[in-house]
This record gives C-alpha cells, sequence and structure tokens, in this order.
C-alpha cells in the first residue's frame, strides 16, 4: 500500500531514526482500514523517548485526513493499544481532529491521571510533520500529536479551548512524558 508507505517514510524523515511496525491483534481490528499499522520510534541521540504513531488511520476519502503520534518516556505495548482503539473510534465512531478530546477508558500508564488525550499541533516538530502531502491526495494529510491529559484539563479544553489549555501547559512548563504529573488546571 503505497499510502501507508508514504506515511510511515514522512515519519522516519522527520523522526530521523528507524521504525518498528507494531499492531494490536485483539478487538474488532479487521474494522481498521487496509495496512493499518501503529509506528514505534525508539529514543535516539536527537530524540530521548519513545514515539507512537498511527499508519494508515486516513484515508483517500476522508475530507479532513489525520494521523496521530504519541510520546512516552518508556516503550509500552498499551501505547500500540490505545493508538489502535483511538484509530478504531476515528473510523467507525466520531470522527476526530483538531483540539478534540478522547477519553482513553484508562490511565495512560498505571497510575496516571492522564486518562484521557486531546489532539494538538506537533509543536515539537512544526508544520514539516504536520502536514503529508501525498503524490495520489487532493487533501494533505494532517498529523497531530495525542497529548495525555487529566479529566480536568479535558473539561478546561472543552469548556475554555484548546489554545487556553495550551496555555496552561506553558505556564506550568507541563512535562508531557510524565504520567504522574498534576493537572495543570
Amino acid at each position: 500500500m503505497e499510502r501507508c508507505a508514504e506515511i510511515s517514510r514522512h515519519y522516519e524523515r522527520q523522526w530521523a531514526n528507524s521504525v518498528v511496525p507494531r499492531s494490536w491483534g485483539q478487538g474488532p481490528v479487521n474494522e481498521l482500514p487496509p495496512g493499518f499499522l501503529v509506528l514505534e520510534f525508539p529514543p535516539s541521540d536527537a530524540r530521548g523517548m519513545w514515539t507512537y504513531a498511527t499508519c494508515c488511520m486516513s484515508q483517500p476519502a476522508d475530507a479532513a485526513p489525520i494521523e496521530i503520534h504519541l510520546f512516552s518516556a518508556t516503550q509500552e505495548e498499551s501505547h500500540v493499544e490505545l493508538l489502535t482503539v483511538i484509530a478504531h473510534y476515528h473510523r467507525t465512531g466520531r470522527e476526530l481532529g483538531l483540539a478534540h478530546t478522547v477519553n482513553f477508558g484508562r490511565p495512560w500508564l498505571p497510575g496516571s491521571a492522564c486518562e484521557f488525550g486531546v489532539l494538538s499541533r506537533p509543536y515539537l516538530d512544526g508544520q514539516e510533520l504536520e502536514f503529508l502531502e501525498l503524490s495520489a491526495a487532493t487533501t494533505p494529510v494532517r498529523c497531530l500529536w495525542l497529548v495525555p491529559i487529566t479529566r480536568d484539563e479535558a473539561t478546561f479544553a472543552k469548556q475554555n479551548g484548546l489554545d487556553a489549555l495550551e496555555r496552561e501547559f506553558e505556564r506550568a512548563d507541563l512535562d508531557y512524558l510524565d504520567p504522574n504529573r498534576a493537572s495543570v488546571v
């Protein structure tokens, strides 16, 4: 599938690292698009964190195609599961996009108060990552950052908007890799 290969190459160029294709074999994964994977990028000299990204969550007929990625201080199979579940929700439930929040249904990592996520711009990587022009598509794919957040932060974002939440992140000097961080609101 050329689409999936192009998305994977885009991530590899942006993060200058090799990729490990991963899949979650439980649940209704047969309802996901053909070729869907979660790509795992180990830490590198340039990026001292694990990165997980959907590949082929977006499809050619999508009005606003997106892919999502998540950063972590640790390698976790649960990140593969989480991104697969969110991709399934996006494909079969409610279409997601920038500023949407999602309920993880469990803590991001054991003991974490972050049980939700918000789809944000990829501030660490910029527009070079955010907008991917595929060779056989008219609409660019938007690559969004899934930031794990607390219930209070999800409520705040719904009431005040993503920009207001991001201002609170900046004010608190958010450590987005810390699963045990306190809420910023």
